[in-house]
């Protein structure tokens, strides 16, 4: 599925961005005492030299929570008028209450709408596109879209193949009118079943359609996942600029999901973008699946990599098999 928006219809973008990660730091030596692995194979292999935890107590509602006080630090009014609020997340609180709900009871939006969307590491893209589309329908004047996660919990500590690569965050924007010129100019998502069985995390049933039987924690099929990421991190990111009329030499920032170096690497090499141009933090803070580009986008907003008008694409992939891009052209005046 693609989409742009009209040509005469109000320009929609980010009004304000917040992120928060756990104080628990989880360098890679961590799991070198009791796995059979080193901080030199985590790093050749996917980048990583350490994520955050969450301590006793911490979900992935609270993480949320701080996140959005924390875009309420840089821009206090960033709430007036959002009136729907979008959660993406692998990793709910419950299945229900939704944790989108139990979010906006604390941090004064009790009464609005609120749902979460579960599309694994692409959700938060999934979940910017129907906050997108609710505004441009007339159905909400603003909306707070959070990615939050607390992978931890739900991957097996002892599995080398996904302990180390997960990591515990969350990120949040606004969105809302922006002057014309800015904000999202074209959406692309897509999923395919077939891809199920390479990733997966169980809910109600014990087993896939096809047959294959799911144990408790999330399972995930490495060299299928790289190869199928590869290919539709670089499809879907160039699609959202065909949609957009851009072309690499218009792109200031790509900002992909924080899954694996080697794989931002290839996308950068696709495009024929420098590495520089891509927003990393993996290295500090892991996969943190639909909090990963909210966290990389709020980082590199706050140090000052992304400043108005500087053109965006964001691109993700995650379990379904599933993938999502978007491209727009930044505003966020509360942050200059």
């Amino acid at each position: 599925m693609t989409a742009a928006p009209p040509s005469t219809a109000p320009a929609l973008g980010i009004l304000a961005v917040g992120a928060y990660a756990p104080e628990q730091v989880v360098p890679n030596a961590h799991y070198a005492q009791y796995l059979d692995t080193t901080d030199d194979w985590i790093v050749s292999r996917s980048g990583i030299r350490e994520r955050r935890h969450a301590s006793a107590g911490q979900t992935s509602s609270t993480l949320g929570v701080e996140a959005v006080r924390d875009l309420l630090k840089h821009a206090p009014e960033a709430l007036d008028g959002v009136n729907v609020v979008i959660c993406a997340t692998s990793s709910p609180d419950a299945m229900f209450p939704s944790t989108a709900a139990l979010i906006a009871g604390e941090v004064g939006l009790r009464g609005a709408p609120a749902f979460d969307v579960s599309v694994a590491c692409s959700g938060f893209l999934y979940a910017l596109s129907v906050g997108y589309s609710m505004i441009r329908a007339g159905l909400a004047k603003r909306a707070l879209v959070v990615g939050t996660e607390v992978m931890s919990g739900v991957v097996d500590q002892n599995d080398r193949n996904t302990a180390i690569l997960f990591g515990d965050g969350a990120g949040c924007v606004v969105l809302g009118e922006v002057p014309q010129g800015y904000g999202f100019q074209s959406f692309v998502l897509g999923a395919d079943s077939a891809g199920g069985p390479h990733l997966y995390l169980r809910g109600a049933a014990l087993q896939l359609p096809e047959g294959t039987e799911m144990g408790p924690h999330l399972t995930q099929n490495g060299r299928e996942v790289f190869k199928f990421a590869v290919r539709k991190l670089g499809d879907s990111a160039e699609q959202a600029m065909q949609e957009a009329g851009l072309s690499t030499a218009d792109i200031d920032w790509l900002v992909p999901h924080q899954a694996n170096i080697r794989i931002i690497e290839a996308a950068c090499e696709r495009f024929g973008l420098p590495l520089s141009q891509a927003v990393v933090n993996l290295d500090r803070y892991g996969n943190t699946s639909a909090a990963s580009i909210p966290l990389a986008l709020n980082g590199a907003v706050r140090s000052g990599q992304i400043r108005k008008g500087d053109q965006l694409v964001l691109a993700g992939f995650g379990g379904g098999l599933s993938w999502g891009a978007a491209a727009l052209k930044w505003w966020s005046p509360t942050l200059e």
